[in-house]
């Protein structure tokens, strides 16, 4: 491990997202089962209030109507969900937070967080600073992490003048809302809400000179904490419980996913990303990545420049002797209902080293499923070298937007191993040496049926990747860097930054 991460572990949450505590669909059960097969941390946002909701506008009454009904919800219930957030919290396994959503046309919206299920409540204050008022009121420690913070100032985009790093050390910048890492990068707002504001972004703020990490979030509303590919955060914790996630979130020790668990670790002199590191003309940068695909890029920023890219090429077919990854996908087809999966997979003649889930559950606005269950997924090691999994499918929505589900396995594994696939009753056997030129896929009843996919054997010289970068610099105010990683994929990272102190005068 690279200096500054020593006796720290990668782990995975989402913590903000939705169900039917207020306005959403599922219940909190479904979704913490949901959060339990994919997730190390979670909390379950309740949407509690908007003080500046468009009451005057009469073309929105439908939805002032909607989140008011949806903050009565949330009120009645917040005592019992408090203890259900309580309940769930499993130290060493799975970690819980209780948290609540306060919206805001001016100042933007804000998850509010505590760390303990003992104290808080939900606050309906007027504004920022009476909101901070409230909270510095609570008997225990509490957080403010902005989200959606790209769209417009004064349309629910976050308001940087009102910021306080002291309360924020974190600010969401990828969700199903899309990316506000920079207003021309990857994954663009596409909600009702608007486009992308460069003077909302994650650029902007870090070039006004704020200090903050950033996290990755779903925003989800369909009970699917952690849905493949809406957002994800990323920590590095020395332990697996709240005061460990706390200590994380408030030392800036961050990053933000698309959906892939990469475990991103990089650090400038010695000291982890999020920190500040003292003055010093010599930098000498490190990065660990492991990634759950084929790495494409990972870039290296210095004030928002880029100062390196390590870029990796495939080669396919490449004996490699580490692990290989195979993404194993489901869906597609046109069914007119869902479809309802049961795939086992079998190592042979190899080593099932680990599998991660990739559940992604229904689209956001998704209509209701036909049964109302929102848990469909189970996920199970049967044996050393063998997973299950059940889930069910629709048809993607357009072909950008995937609607299959899977896990992801990595291997020990030569020439002579195969892959065994039961899917729905088809039997498949695929050597991993043929996966190692690429894909294969078999439909489950001919032509337009559902599929499954075995995607590409990824070596791990493409999915792992360490290196140093030194760099000369002097300057007057902080300097900050940064690092993000661009998956073959498509799938994302955004470390936090790393600030380097001003260095004193020269004098003459």
């Amino acid at each position: 491990m690279i200096p500054g991460f020593e006796g720290l572990v990668p782990r995975y949450g989402d913590l903000h997202n939705h169900c039917d505590l207020s306005y959403g669909r599922g219940t909190p059960q479904e979704a913490l089962a949901n959060a339990r097969l994919q997730l190390d941390f979670v909390s379950l946002t309740v949407h509690g209030a908007w003080p500046d909701v468009p009451v005057a506008d009469p073309r929105l009454g439908y939805l002032v109507d909607y989140h008011q009904r949806g903050f009565e919800r949330a009120r009645d219930a917040w005592p019992a969900y408090l203890r259900l957030m309580d309940d769930a919290d499993e130290p060493g396994r799975f970690v819980t937070l209780p948290s609540f959503e306060w919206h805001s046309l001016a100042y933007g919206d804000h998850c509010v967080y505590y760390r303990d299920g003992a104290y808080g409540s939900i606050l309906d204050a007027n504004d920022l600073p009476s909101l901070r008022a409230a909270l510095a009121a609570e008997p225990g420690p509490t957080l403010l992490i902005p989200h959606h913070i790209g769209y417009q100032h004064g349309h629910r985009g976050i308001d940087w003048d009102a910021f306080d790093p002291a309360w924020s050390p974190l600010a969401e910048i990828v969700s199903f809302h899309g990316s506000a890492e920079s207003c021309d990068g990857p994954v663009p707002y596409l909600h009702a809400m608007g486009p992308r504001d460069e003077r909302g972004t994650a650029r902007h703020g870090w070039q006004r000179g704020l200090r903050f990490g950033v996290v990755g979030s779903t925003d989800h509303h369909n009970a699917v904490p952690g849905a493949y590919g809406f957002g994800r955060l990323g920590a590095w914790l020395a332990s697996c419980d709240r005061a460990g996630l706390w200590e994380a979130l408030t030392a800036r020790r961050t990053y933000a996913l698309t959906g892939d668990r990469i475990a991103l670790a990089f650090s400038l002199n010695g000291v982890a990303m999020g920190g500040v590191a003292a003055p010093d003309d010599e930098r000498r940068i490190e990065v660990d990545v492991r990634g759950g695909h084929g790495i494409d890029y990972v870039e290296v920023l210095h004030n928002e420049r880029i100062l390196h890219r390590e870029s990796v090429i495939p080669l396919p077919e490449a004996r490699d002797p580490g692990s290989v990854k195979v993404h194993v996908e489901v869906g597609w087809g046109e069914a007119a209902t869902a479809v309802a999966w049961d795939v086992r997979v079998r190592v042979v003649d190899g080593e099932l080293v680990d599998v991660e889930p990739r559940f992604r559950g229904p689209f956001p606005s998704a209509p209701p499923p036909e049964d109302g269950v929102h848990a469909p997924h189970t996920l199970e090691r049967c044996g050393a070298d063998t997973v299950r999994f059940t889930t069910r499918t629709r048809p993607n929505p357009l072909s950008a937007v995937p609607a299959m589900e899977g896990v992801c396995l990595e291997l020990r594994a030569d020439d002579a191993s195969l892959l065994e696939v039961e899917a729905n009753g088809q039997r498949l056997q695929v050597p991993v040496r043929h996966l190692r030129r690429g894909a294969q896929t078999h439909h489950v009843d001919g032509f337009v049926s559902p599929a499954v996919c075995l995607h590409r054997a990824v070596p791990e010289r493409e999915f792992a990747r360490r290196f140093e970068v030194r760099h000369r610099a002097r300057s007057e105010h902080a300097d900050w860097y940064r690092v993000r990683v661009r998956q073959r994929n498509d799938q994302w990272a955004w470390g936090s930054p790393v600030w380097v102190e001003p260095s004193a005068p020269t004098r003459r």
